[in-house]
Order: structure tokens, then sequence, then C-alpha cells
């Protein structure tokens, strides 16, 4: 069985690195780039979606998901489309619902920042910022009962903007799970990836 990495908006598929050391399963990890998937193509969050359901298609047992922010939204909306394709989801610091001032908030930072840190993920400036754009009307609360197998969902201690969101994905999804990771903001996979493999570990022995 496939487990397939999802990074968050800012982040790399190198991000899962420290996460992947202390992860102690027997499915073949993958963690695919997702700005690789913008290549010569529209920028926007349809594009992206499309690009992984794409990317699942080529494999026929069904998926382990695992999901950080964007990669989140996407390892979720797919999941809802797709539910006999997905064995298990792990939705981490995950909105279902986008919050339009945080986002806005985001893109203010995103236009301060130097466009140096943005060549350093293979990605333009203005690309992130048309990205965060396309995302601002994104609500899944109506699907989220389509959601049918095993669900974890994990927030960090200290990330108050999606705190709330996780407790709503527990009480909306039917088999879902929540775990607060200590010690953590949002970038869990960076700043506390050990309890985050530890938590995934447990959670994946016995799906």
């Amino acid at each position: 069985m496939k487990l397939i990495l999802l990074h968050g908006l800012g982040q790399t598929s190198s991000s899962w690195d420290e996460t992947k050391k202390v992860l102690n399963t027997s499915d073949e990890i993958l963690c695919p780039n997702l700005y690789e998937w913008l290549y010569d193509k529209p920028v926007g969050y349809n594009t992206l979606y499309s690009e992984l359901e794409k990317y699942c298609d080529k494999f026929d047992e069904p998926l382990n998901l695992c999901g950080l922010s964007l990669g989140g939204i996407l390892a979720m909306q797919y999941c809802i489309n797709h539910p006999d394709k997905v064995n298990s989801l792990i939705l981490i610091g995950t909105q279902y619902i986008m919050p339009k001032n945080l986002l806005k908030m985001q893109n203010l930072v995103f236009r301060i920042m130097p466009y140096s840190t943005f060549e350093k993920m293979g990605f333009k400036k203005s690309d992130f910022i048309e990205l965060c754009n396309s995302m601002v009307d994104l609500n899944f609360e109506c699907d989220l009962n389509k959601i049918k197998c095993p669900t974890l969902v994990v927030c960090g201690d200290k990330d108050k903007a999606n705190k709330k969101a996780a407790i709503g994905l527990r009480e909306r999804i039917k088999n879902a799970e929540l775990v607060i990771i200590e010690k953590s903001g949002h970038e869990i996979n960076i700043e506390n990836p050990t309890q985050l493999g530890v938590q995934l570990n447990s959670f994946l022995k016995n799906i």
C-alpha cells in the first residue's frame, strides 16, 4: 500500500524528511512536490487538485493519504470525491472552510517576503499569491459526511488559527479522532516531526 504525504503551502517535499525517519510502516512512502504539478499549467487550486487526481489514478490499491494545510485540503477533497480509493486519511492543520481573513493576511506576508524565498521552492512569488487567492471560496463543510474511512485529525497545541477547524473535523467526520501535538505550531512536520511520526505510526498500525 502507498502512504502519500502532501506538503503545505510554503513547504516542499523535503519538509517531510524528518517525519519519514520516524515512520515505521510497510507502506511505500511518496512525497510529491506540489509545485511541480503547476509547471506550464494555470496556477490555482483547481489545477493542483486535478493533478492530484491524475497522480492517485496511477495506483490500483486504496491509498493512505496524509496532508498538511494545503496538502490536507487536497487530500480531504480527494477522499470526498473518491471514497473507495482512500484507505485512511490524515489531516494536519487543515481547514474545511477557508478563513478569508487568514488567507488575506497570508498574502500580505507573501507580498513583503523577498523573491529569493520563493525561488528556493521553485515557485514564483506572484504564483504563491495567485494560488492563495484561488482558495478563498473553498468550503467542504457539507461534504465531510462523505468521508467514511478512518481519519486522524492532527493540530499543534500552538496552532490557534487551525484548532477550531480541527475540532470541527473530528465532530463532522464519522470515523475521526483528534490528536493535539505539544510544542508545535502549524508546521508540525518541521517543528515536532518526531512526535508527529509517533502519532502516525500509532494510527496506521490500528487501521
